[in-house]
């Protein structure tokens, strides 16, 4: 499985393309099944129909957690780091853990949850998190872990697309100085969800909450009630592994769906190939299991390896900018990998919060969630990795499971701000404006996937209509990344950003339609359209054209009004930089909103807008270049 020479890479990248079945089952052979598969891969790339390692069966927490059970039975599995430094750190064996998945797997059972049925895991980045994840596995139950950030507006709209049956939450959160009351919002949320029939109350801030007869139970009581043995639940391959959600540029979010087999295989390859993680290596990703990169590289990832993975309850400036270096040298870590708009938060901090540790652990850093820039990607490069530690800046989706592109560490060149190329078995392309493939070595165009790998979603929950028309209508035969990307005269990839209405904020996809809808909500406003534009720390940060009804003296009131809106639609991370009222929005005959015309308002390069005579309303162009508003 390890690529440890560019030769290797070579040779696995030849087999993965010209001989995928054969590549890819050397690589599933590593792992322990009840029953072999039937065939390795069949596919059809027109109708989005896949499945990897077919007829197969096994259970992901067998190969995440038993297996190790008879050589690293005491090696720690999860380090938990709490948000306050004053908390101790507590180190979670296999053996523990094994014990701690049993028990909850058991207290889910004992609630009636059996395998297929949807579990909501609403949590903050607490070890139950961690268990309920693997828990849920264990029994075959389909996992929906939701962002403990979200609003319950959002959370109820993700608990009633997948009918939920029970909620895993806390009492609260502690994220930096501040304490969040999660229970609060789940009520609220579960308002407007008949489907749920339990909350499992997990306690964190040991606050006084509401808990409501026969429907809440303090996950301690039920814990104390249940065995820690429990024999995994044999799953097919191709059974639904997790529902994870990710925002559409259009409508609701899209529930996307990993299965057991294909998913387990590939998080397992890139995770160790990646991060050229070693036994005995203490790993640390950042990100949160809300998110994908949580899921693959923080749980399912490093537990096949067999590693040592931490998660971090905090976040990088509390209770100074240099927490995370200090967290790096408490426990010796040697890969690590966080998002660009850390980097970028902390390369604005002194110096003198990084040159107090000596980072001198480190052996890979990696970057996730958005194209990195240059100016950060040199400073990670020369104060966090001194120089020495190559630079893994990977390329990935939630909707592809796992890292398609990326450097390996000490075999692949890097070059700042480039994705570099695509790990073995991926089949990146370029499409032009014609929809044709880019021949030509060197190229710009829309960034496509030739043919599937094992850990491609299957569909979007419930609905494999927009599944197919999202991701494999544009481009027939090819999957559509919906990411703009140039390649150099050396097959190297550098992602240019989204190319639809998805805007990366802080590592964080967020569709402008949502948004729109919640601001469109308020009785003062006509209609408004969100763009990016480019954010010192952000990467990108959201700009609305609002129009209003009539004319309003407090505008600034106004404005806060729209982003509290926002914050209890959607949540606190989708709130607008900045808001421009405007006297209308530039529109196409036919009534499109010409986003091109407002990013690039936004951007301030209005004096390039292009031909502008063919709008609607082209006068409403100029009142918006000039800042105007009622």
């Amino acid at each position: 499985m390890k690529i440890n020479t560019l030769e290797k890479y070579q040779a696995s990248y030849k087999q993965g393309i010209e001989e995928p079945e054969i590549f890819w089952q050397n690589i599933a052979n590593h792992f322990d099944w009840s029953q072999k598969w039937n065939s390795v891969c069949e596919y059809d790339m027109h109708e989005a129909q896949f499945s990897w390692f077919k007829g197969g069966k096994t259970n992901i927490t067998e190969n995440c957690i038993d297996r190790h059970l008879k050589t690293k039975s005491n090696q720690t599995a999860i380090i938990f780091e709490p948000n306050s430094p004053k908390e101790v750190a507590t180190h979670i064996t296999y053996k523990n853990l094994h014990q701690k998945v049993c028990k909850m797997a058991n207290a889910l059972l004992s609630v009636g949850i059996k395998k297929g049925d949807r579990v909501a895991i609403y949590l903050p980045m607490i070890p139950e998190l961690a268990i309920s994840v693997l828990a849920c596995a264990r029994i075959g139950a389909i996992h929906s872990v939701i962002f403990a950030g979200f609003s319950s507006s959002a959370l109820a709209a993700r608990i009633n697309d997948s009918e939920c049956k029970i909620v895993i939450t806390a009492d609260g959160g502690f994220r930096g100085n501040k304490s969040i009351d999660l229970k609060s919002i789940v009520d609220e949320a579960l308002i407007a969800c008949p489907c749920v029939q339990n909350v499992l109350v997990a306690e964190r801030t040991n606050t006084e909450i509401s808990m409501l007869a026969k429907r809440d139970i303090y996950l301690k009581d039920i814990l104390s009630k249940v065995s820690d043995k429990h024999k995994a639940e044999p799953m097919d391959s191709e059974d639904p592994l997790f529902i994870l959600y990710t925002s559409g540029s259009t409508g609701k979010p899209k529930g996307m769906v990993h299965t057991t087999g294909g998913y387990m295989v590939y998080t397992a390859y890139t995770f160790k190939n990646v991060f050229a993680y070693e036994p005995g290596d203490v790993y640390w990703c950042t990100a949160d299991i809300g998110w994908i990169t949580g899921h693959s590289y923080i749980l399912y990832g490093p537990l096949l390896n067999g590693a040592t993975s931490i998660m971090f309850e905090g976040i990088p400036t509390y209770p100074n900018p240099g927490r995370f270096w200090d967290i790096v040298d408490k426990f010796k870590v040697n890969q690590f990998y966080t998002a660009p708009t850390a980097i970028r938060a902390l390369a604005k901090e002194p110096l003198t919060y990084v040159n107090k540790y000596s980072l001198n652990s480190l052996k890979v850093i990696g970057s996730v969630g958005e194209p990195i820039n240059e100016e950060a990607w040199q400073w990670y490069h020369k104060n966090i990795g001194k120089e020495t530690c190559p630079v893994v800046d990977t390329w990935w989706q939630t909707e592809t499971g796992g890292i398609l592109i990326s450097p390996i560490p000490n075999i692949s060149p890097q070059i700042p701000t480039y994705a570099t190329t695509p790990l073995p078995g991926v089949q990146p392309v370029l499409m032009d404006d014609n929809g044709d493939e880019i021949k030509e070595l060197e190229g710009e165009g829309r960034l496509c996937i030739k043919s599937p790998w094992p850990s491609i979603a299957r569909t979007i929950w419930g609905d494999h209509k927009r599944y197919k028309e999202t991701y494999f209508t544009a481009y027939p035969g090819y999957y559509f990344t919906g990411d703009g990307a140039l390649r150099n005269r050396e097959g190297m990839y550098r992602i240019t950003g989204r190319v639809d209405d998805v805007i990366i904020v802080s590592g964080h996809n967020l569709g402008t339609a949502p948004i729109e809808d919640a601001i469109n909500e308020h009785p003062e406003i006509a209609e408004s359209a969100i763009v990016g534009f480019p954010h010192e720390i952000k990467g990108k940060a959201l700009y609305g054209f609002v129009t209003l009804k009539t004319p309003v003296e407090d505008t600034e009131k106004l404005k806060e009004a729209i982003n509290k809106l926002i914050s209890s639609k959607i949540g606190p991370i989708a709130k607008l930089d900045k808001i421009q009222f405007t006297n209308g929005l530039p529109k196409t005959r036919s009534g499109k909103i010409m986003r091109r015309i407002l990013r690039k308002i936004a951007e301030g390069n209005a004096g390039d807008l292009g031909d502008i005579s063919t709008l609607l309303n082209p006068e409403v162009v100029e009142h918006i270049k000039n800042g105007s508003e009622y």
